[in-house]
């Protein structure tokens, strides 16, 4: 089990004034903090605004920008909306599976990359396309989609 201070929790809670109506910014910068929503600190949000666990989850759940489950410090998004996937989105996820070994909803064991696949990124231009922490990346080959992944994990090892 994770024993865990909540001195980050406070500074966000504090700075939305402890306001149940600031719920989902409240969220969305814990789940910046972590790369996901903990179920520890679920429980404590819940007691610091005086709101239930299960609302919590329930908006947690409802908005698909949040997440659960732990993601990958680079959050890849392949999209797979009609015109990406047309365009041969399904190749270059079997690429990201080739090159760093997770399908979509899973994340490296080391926690670097996780992967997901959504309905549309809204850049049918750029079919297909990934997003890879906020980065669009379009008009893609499965080659360019592990070359890109190559740099970014070169990249964070010449960074340790």
């Amino acid at each position: 089990m994770i024993t865990r201070t909540y001195s980050k929790v406070e500074e966000i809670l504090k700075k939305y004034e402890y306001k149940k109506e600031m719920l989902i910014k409240i969220l969305l910068e814990v789940q910046k903090e972590y790369r996901h929503i903990p179920k520890d600190v679920v429980y404590y949000i819940g007691t610091a605004l005086g709101i239930p666990p299960a609302k919590i989850y329930g908006v947690a759940t409802f908005y698909a920008q949040f997440s659960l489950k732990p993601k990958g410090e680079y959050t890849i998004l392949i999209c797979d909306g009609t015109a990406c996937h047309m365009e041969g989105s399904m190749s270059l996820v079997k690429a990201i599976e080739e090159e760093i070994g997770i399908k979509p909803g899973e994340v490296t064991a080391d926690l670097k990359f996780s992967l997901d696949k959504v309905g549309c990124l809204g850049a049918c231009a750029l079919a297909p396309a990934m997003v890879i922490n906020d980065e669009v990346y379009g008009k893609l080959t499965p080659e360019q989609v592990k070359e890109i992944l190559r740099k970014l994990r070169d990249r964070k090892e010449e960074e340790q």
